[in-house]
């Protein structure tokens, strides 16, 4: 069986609705996880923008998930779990806010880890440092924006 990710709001693939953008009130979707594999001890959370011009551009990091949280809203006050610091340079999540153009990807994908708690407050690179040798399994959900 494979982990499975559902985000709330839009289908896989289509448009982000601006509730979840800075057009809108910024506010994070709820993302449901299923089907987690057996022996993992949190999970990791990443929003990203591959589209971003200036490369890969993060919007979220939740982590510290435990393995039987399967849904994470706006309203979600479990005490273990984490943010990190986004490339806005905020805790928690920013949505999709590209510059005028083409539509960008966004994926949501989640990490099913080895990993113990880890500390409040990471950056992006040193938690892909993390994830490298800790995944158990992973699954990913697209959506895409553009700005008019």
């Amino acid at each position: 069986m494979s982990m499975k990710i559902l985000v709330r709001g839009f289908g896989q693939g289509e448009r982000i609705p601006d509730q979840f953008t800075c057009k809108g009130i910024d506010t994070q979707p709820t993302v449901e996880i299923s089907d987690i594999p057996e022996g993992t001890k949190s999970i990791v959370l990443i929003m990203d923008d591959p589209d971003a011009p200036m490369g890969t551009f993060t919007h979220w990091i939740a982590y510290n998930i435990p393995p039987d949280v399967g849904r994470i809203d706006h309203a979600s006050k479990h005490s273990d779990i984490s943010f990190g610091i986004n490339d806005f340079g905020n805790e928690g999540y920013n949505g999709p806010c590209p510059p005028k153009g083409k539509p960008h990807r966004y994926y949501f994908r989640a990490y099913a880890t080895s990993l113990e708690k880890l500390p409040k407050g990471m950056h992006r690179k040193p938690m892909d440092d993390k994830l490298k040798a800790s995944v158990i399994g992973h699954c990913e959900y697209m959506g895409t924006y553009s700005s008019s």
